[in-house]
């Protein structure tokens, strides 16, 4: 028998960084959860990607107990990393702040393809080229897409 879901919490945190303090420790403890449980498991799950947001979706039951899922880290955060920027340009069409490659677009939409809506690699990197160009970051080289 299936359990009753309770509620479906979204959160951003850093990883093998969880504790009580806020948005972790109000955003479960209005459900009921126990957070120090949350917080281990999280912790522990997530100990090799140390510093890195990570997006968490938290399924809590009606019983209090909790399962939760780690996608990648948001494509705007791999973009930045990659391009050694501490962030996107304030007027992104204007002025451009750095630049990557197709080849590193590539390997960002490989490894985020999981938790994107799209079928095919190509597709991928459309987006996260996109996402790049939204951050007033270019994509150097030629596109494979012509």
């Amino acid at each position: 028998m299936a359990k009753e879901i309770a509620g479906i919490i979204k959160l951003q945190i850093k990883g093998g960084a969880a504790n009580p303090s806020p948005p972790v420790g109000p955003a479960l403890g209005a459900k009921g959860v126990n957070i120090m449980q949350f917080c281990k498991q999280f912790n522990a799950r997530t100990q090799e990607l140390a510093g890195k947001v990570l997006p968490v979706i938290i399924t809590v039951f009606a019983d209090k107990s909790f399962e939760f899922i780690i996608k990648q880290p948001p494509v705007a955060v791999q973009i930045l990393e990659v391009a050694k920027l501490k962030s996107g340009s304030p007027e992104p069409h204007v002025k451009k702040v750095g630049s990557i490659t197709w080849e590193q677009v590539k390997d960002i939409a490989e490894g985020k393809m999981v938790d994107l809506n799209c079928f095919t690699i190509e597709s991928a990197m459309r987006m996260v080229a996109g996402t790049a160009r939204s951050m007033g970051i270019t994509v150097k080289g030629d596109s494979p897409f012509n």
